[in-house]
């Protein structure tokens, strides 16, 4: 009898304990007529789940301590962040959108560009939710071309603002003094140092920036904000870009006849000396790696005079997000100053929160960020900023750029 009591007792014990394990579940809420107060009040400890690219290891790290923190001591909620590629995240959606799931185990989807055309194309997201978050209005411009469209696609309230990048360029200004200014001058560049010059293979997604922010340079930016998906259409707009590309590529490394296959590997390169000039999509990359003691302390950031292409990264909701309040309330505490300006100093982010919505206060906790050696300030960077392309129209031009550029030239 009393191994049979014992034994009973630890049963007990151990369904408890896959009790405490198993992910909080929200309480039922009718979302569509529920004030915010309710919609936190039905958040509270639940877990929201955040998936998105794992591979920035400062983000995450900022995700599971700065943000966590702040989720659990303010909102009761635990956040559970899941490494994952975007595509395996939409292919997971898809699934599950043909599989009639009404309950799956995304919430939160960190998401931009063809990404989020393609996910909302398809009902892959939930909403339209951004009406509903207090900071949406309190803090972020609404009127901001960037808020009403990602990649010249109209948001319409299924997904906010998250974080700004940048397109930048930077070298070592103790082993190439000059800094390019324009495709003429960065073609100059690449002639006098011939071969210590790439870019990435399309389509990574810094390389494939960097040919539309050459293609703004030398056709200008302002046709294709509303041009036609069609092949003939684009190519021909392109032209004088893929003459130059092709110009180009004698002098790039390995005579232009292959590309490093990721952004990484060229960082890489230009970090071991075999390149001179490495790209990115983070403003302050430079800063980063001079901390890291990857860069020297001579590398400078640089941009072309006419600007260079800007986007802004979102976040939004799953068609069947479990805890579409958890994931509400999450978002609308990402767009608080509090947490925008963990993310400017931290990871050297620009914020997505308008200068002229924060307080005296707020704002000069922002100008005091120490942004590090080497880099442009916000307002520099903001004062080249160029739109982006539809969405639609980068796959278009990924494909023209191995065609016309390097198959081409290889033949």
């Amino acid at each position: 009898m009393k191994k049979l009591l014992t034994g009973l007792l630890m049963l007990i014990m151990a369904l408890s304990l896959c009790a405490c394990a198993k992910p909080a579940e929200p309480a039922a809420i009718d979302l569509e007529s529920a004030g915010w107060d309710a919609i936190v009040e039905a958040a509270k400890g639940s877990t929201v789940t955040f998936y998105g690219w794992g591979g920035d290891e400062n983000r995450n790290n900022w995700l599971n301590t700065t943000v966590a923190d702040y989720l659990k001591k303010n909102h009761d909620i635990t956040l559970q962040v899941v490494g994952m590629n975007i595509d395996d995240i939409l292919a997971k959606l898809s699934g599950e959108k043909q599989a009639d799931t009404q309950s799956g185990s995304i919430d939160i989807i960190w998401i931009n560009g063809e990404n989020f055309y393609s996910a909302k194309e398809n009902g892959l997201l939930w909403g339209p939710f951004t009406d509903k978050l207090p900071n949406m209005a309190a803090y972020i411009d609404t009127q901001d071309p960037e808020t009403l469209k990602d990649f010249c696609m109209p948001i319409e309230g299924f997904e906010a603002p998250y974080g700004k990048a940048q397109m930048v360029l930077y070298n070592d200004s103790a082993v190439t003094p000059e800094a390019p200014a324009s495709a003429e001058e960065f073609l100059e560049y690449c002639k006098k140092y011939k071969g210590k010059v790439t870019y990435p293979a399309l389509p990574d997604f810094t390389g494939s920036a960097f040919v539309r922010n050459l293609i703004y340079e030398l056709c200008g930016w302002e046709q294709f904000q509303d041009m036609a998906a069609d092949r003939d259409t684009v190519k021909a707009a392109i032209e004088p870009a893929l003459t130059y590309l092709r110009e180009l590529n004698p002098y790039l490394w390995n005579e232009g006849r292959t590309f490093p296959e990721s952004s990484t590997a060229v960082d890489a390169m230009f970090a071991d000396g075999e390149l001179v000039c490495s790209m990115s999509y983070s403003p302050f990359a430079a800063a980063t790696g001079i901390d890291k003691g990857t860069y020297t302390e001579t590398t400078r950031t640089f941009v072309f005079d006419k600007g260079t292409i800007g986007n802004t990264n979102y976040m939004a909701i799953a068609f069947d997000s479990p805890n579409k309040a958890g994931a509400m309330v999450v978002i609308n505490a990402m767009l608080s100053p509090d947490l925008q300006l963990t993310q400017y100093s931290e990871l050297r982010t620009l914020p997505v929160v308008a200068a002229d919505k924060l307080s005296d206060k707020e704002r000069a906790a922002f100008d005091a960020v120490d942004l590090g050696k080497g880099v442009l300030s916000q307002a520099e960077l903001l004062a080249h900023r160029l739109p982006e392309m539809p969405a639609n129209l980068v796959p278009i031009i990924e494909d023209i750029w191995l065609t016309d550029v390097v198959s081409q030239y290889n033949n």
